[in-house]
């Protein structure tokens, strides 16, 4: 038979679960869990400049002892927060001054969608 215990759910009391439907099992994906010294020098790289490309992304991974992707998903997960909190700012300096913001489901900008959050462990 097919060895599925590298499938979610596999070693559990219930079926095995593809991590993604439309393909077999894979396994799961893990969540990078950043060291404090890491996370601080991603933040003082991301008050200098937003987007980290290239030779950069790459010396700062393997300054860092991460891989480029990492690199580049926490880059992109924190663009997402950074404008998440620069609506919020707005938003709020807005009532402050009597402003109704219109109702919406989503009342975020639709460039927030550019880049859907993602965390991928290689």
């Amino acid at each position: 038979g097919l060895d599925l215990s590298h499938c979610v759910g596999a070693n559990s009391l219930g079926p095995a679960v593809p991590w993604r439907s439309g393909g077999p099992c894979k396994m799961k994906r893990v969540r990078t869990v950043f060291k404090p010294e890491q996370l601080e020098r991603l933040e003082q790289e991301f008050l200098k400049q937003q987007y980290m490309v290239g030779t950069e992304r790459v010396d700062l991974a393997a300054t860092l002892h991460l891989t480029e992707t990492q690199v580049k998903v926490w880059f992109q997960n924190r663009r997402i927060k950074w404008r998440k909190q620069s609506m919020e700012q707005k938003a709020a300096k807005l009532s402050q001054f009597g402003v109704i913001q219109p109702a919406t489901a989503d009342s975020t900008d639709i460039r927030d969608h550019e880049e859907d959050p993602v965390d991928v462990e290689l």
